[in-house]
């Protein structure tokens, strides 16, 4: 089987054609990338063929390059696997630069162009392949993406792919592109100078522009190139470029490598001719692909977050796609679950106490549509479409025919009891009933059920249209049908799943709630508030502990704490915290809702600095702690609890921990999760520093058995419990 073929056409131009065998999309391999360096040179030495187009049998182009590829680089080295990398890098180097050169002499004669004509969506090495080209032509398709998404998995465009784009468009205009992982339709990438042409007939316009004979070398290739907007010591683009470390600086805090590298193979190379600047690209490409963090991210937001869609903890069980979803609550959260199941072509029953409560929770998707229409996302057809989908009532008996059910009214078991016992009336013996508590436990609610293996819970993060994560909570009697179809709604409504067992908080608010906690606690020890936000921002997490529990309001967290205080009794361990939340529940401040919390807000809710009545409360202390140590105690509140998880068996897959904690509340996404931060630290030194923290801070930081065991044994988390590809990651 092959990746590429070659055919000519009648008129002489040669169409190699990528078509990877069993697979939707495209992806590029070491074995693809040899067969299309062959038909390169088949083609450049046939006489008769008089221009090249490289297109793709697929719907789309590519979907990017085969991660697997960097851990055979890695391998093929021995014991010098930089060595590898950079060869590998360079050997792809190679092969597009001949597509670029397209067999001119050094004085830029003779010659064949060759021209990418895109079907569809072009990502990763799927635009460097184009970018190499003479001309990129794209069909007119809406649907399709194009770009360098690469940077949001840890690494940079490294085939070509950052400098050709910084000589085509300047390192300015480039940035969101190179920085960001901005994606684009094929117009707006005409727009913004990715692609060259938008055709209703890629391929033919593609044929078209080779027979005409036109001039074909790139810009860098000739004499007297400059860099548009001027390069690093030009007047301008010297400040493009300092400009661009600050904003690198400011928004990744200096924790994500690949950000720092991309910015330097951009800036030397910009310094050096363009052959030299492929070199310096690859050189640092391979100290990212070195770095434990890029190969973290990879194998968590990659690798391991693909498996988890595709249903690699799935158990056995026939396809249950969801036909039909009631959900129960018309609130926030119902009112956010309804709208992405109607826009993944569901029929949604969504079900309140009052009408006119149901009439305002499915009219939340109205104006999610509106919004879509205005930014050109959505049609009124769309919108019609998925209104249609929605039937807002009163009526229990709207619910027959559901195969699915999805509770999500206020959180208090008796009232979960009574809806439990109405809908169960109704639904058919084989709906699957599902909670979206956040923090009651499955097995206790299932109580309520007269089929308790058909309950379980599906627990969303707020907004749901935006966070990506699911959590799926199997009670004790769930059973494999119910955790199936969750996991099969899950992928209809194109989110990422991760199952757990049973347990207070399940996985994320187990995970999360600690991390509040802890900056609440240095709060009262007179630890500078600014210290701990930016100590929690420079780590890599999104927002620091004191805004994240200003945005999710002060009272839920009173709540949650007396909750846990009734049910832990005497073991309950955050005494101190409570202190804190209760005097900020009674002043008053109970986050950005009443414009007070741990910061002060104007009357239009921004947030404008850390509130001097808060540090009034709490001075601070003349003796600081040192950086490090907020972080470590910041970290360690979270990784020690994802842990215990495992220990106890709430986690049954550390990839689901590590995918989970980034998607759920953003832990540090450039560790790859809270297992990986800890294979990157090492266990000997992770329990080491617990140890110490222990000593000074008390037993929330004691090691837990099972890292103390990896420490002794100085295994890795991944090597002891990662499959054969996480290994290999």
């Amino acid at each position: 089987m092959t990746d590429f073929t070659l055919r000519k056409d009648a008129d002489g131009v040669a169409i190699i054609e990528w078509d990877v065998p069993e697979k939707s999309m495209n992806v590029l391999s070491l074995d693809g990338l040899a067969e299309l360096d062959g038909h390169l040179d088949a083609a450049l030495a046939d006489d008769a063929v008089k221009g090249i187009v490289i297109t793709s049998a697929k719907p789309d182009f590519a979907g990017g390059m085969d991660l697997n590829v960097i851990a055979k680089m890695k391998e093929s080295a021995g014991d010098d696997p930089a060595r590898g990398l950079f060869d590998g890098i360079m050997q792809m180097h190679a092969i597009l630069r001949k597509i670029e050169r397209g067999g001119m002499d050094d004085k830029n004669k003779g010659g064949k162009p060759v021209a990418a004509a895109l079907p569809g969506t072009a990502l990763g090495i799927g635009l460097e392949i184009p970018l190499a080209c003479h001309r990129v032509f794209a069909a007119d398709n809406p649907k399709a993406k194009i770009g360098l998404p690469e940077i949001m998995v840890g690494i940079f465009p490294g085939a070509g792919g950052t400098t050709r784009l910084v000589r085509k468009m300047g390192a300015m205009a480039a940035s969101p592109f190179l920085l960001e992982g901005k994606l684009s339709d094929p117009k707006k990438a005409k727009m913004a100078g990715l692609i060259d042409e938008v055709a209703d007939d890629p391929v033919a316009a593609a044929k078209e522009w080779i027979l005409s004979e036109p001039k074909f070398v790139k810009p860098w290739d000739e004499k007297g190139y400059k860099i548009p907007g001027g390069a690093p010591y030009h007047p301008a683009g010297f400040m493009t470029f300092v400009g661009a470390s600050a904003m690198v600086n400011g928004k990744t805090k200096g924790v994500y490598p690949a950000a720092k590298a991309l910015l330097s193979a951009v800036y030397e190379g910009a310094l050096v001719p363009f052959d030299t600047a492929l070199k310096v690209e690859a050189r640092w490409f391979t100290n990212v692909l070195m770095n434990p963090s890029s190969a973290a991210m990879i194998r968590s937001l990659f690798i391991n977050k693909e498996a988890l869609e595709k249903g690699a903890n799935r158990p056995e069980a026939p396809d249950q796609k969801v036909k039909k979803v009631g959900v129960l609550g018309a609130g926030m959260m119902g009112a956010g679950i309804t709208l992405v199941s109607a826009l993944a072509g569901i029929e949604v029953v969504l079900i309140d106490q009052k009408q006119e409560a149901a009439d305002k929770g499915k009219a939340y998707t109205a104006d999610y549509m509106d919004k879509g229409i205005k930014r050109k996302k959505a049609t009124e057809e769309k919108k019609a479409a998925t209104l249609s989908l929605i039937t807002a009532t009163t009526e229990y008996a709207a619910l027959e025919g559901c195969d699915l059910i999805i509770e999500a009214v206020f959180e208090d078991p008796k009232i979960k009891a009574e809806v439990t016992v109405k809908v169960e009336a109704v639904i058919g013996d084989d709906c699957i009933f599902a909670s979206n508590t956040s923090t009651l436990p499955i097995t206790q609610l299932a109580k309520a059920s007269s089929r308790p293996e058909q309950f379980i819970g599906i627990h969303f993060f707020s907004p749901v249209e935006k966070m990506m994560l699911v959590e799926i909570i199997k009670g004790k009697q769930t059973g494999d049908r119910a955790v199936a179809k969750a996991l099969d709604y899950v992928r209809q409504i194109r989110k990422t799943p991760i199952v757990v067992n049973d347990a207070r908080f399940f996985y994320a608010n187990r995970c999360i709630i600690p991390y509040i906690n802890e900056g609440m606690r240095m709060v009262k020890e007179g630890v500078s508030p600014v210290l701990i936000e930016n100590a929690a921002k420079m780590v890599g997490m999104p927002l620091g502990p004191l805004q994240l529990v200003d945005e999710t309001s002060i009272d839920l967290g009173a709540k949650i704490a007396r909750a846990t205080r009734a049910a832990m009794g005497d073991a309950y361990p955050d005494g101190e915290v409570d202190e804190v939340i209760f005097w900020m529940e009674a002043e008053g401040r109970l986050g950005r809702k009443t414009k007070a919390g741990f910061y002060d807000y104007d009357a239009t809710g921004k947030r404008q600095g850390l509130s001097e009545t808060v540090k009034a409360q709490y001075p601070q202390a003349v003796d600081q702690p040192d950086l490090t140590e907020v972080q470590h105690r910041l970290l360690f509140a979270q990784v020690l609890e994802a842990v215990r998880a495992l220990e106890e068996g709430v986690l049954e897959d550390i990839r689901e921990g590590d995918v989970g904690a980034i998607l759920a509340w953003g832990f540090a996404p450039w560790s790859g999760g809270p297992f990986s931060w800890l294979d990157i630290i090492g266990a000997p030194y992770a329990a080491e520093r617990c140890d110490q923290l222990t000593e000074k801070l008390g037993p929330r930081f004691t090691t837990p058995d099972l890292l103390r065991e990896l420490a002794e044994k100085n295994q890795s988390f991944y090597a002891r419990f990662g499959t054969e590809a996480d290994q290999a990651a």
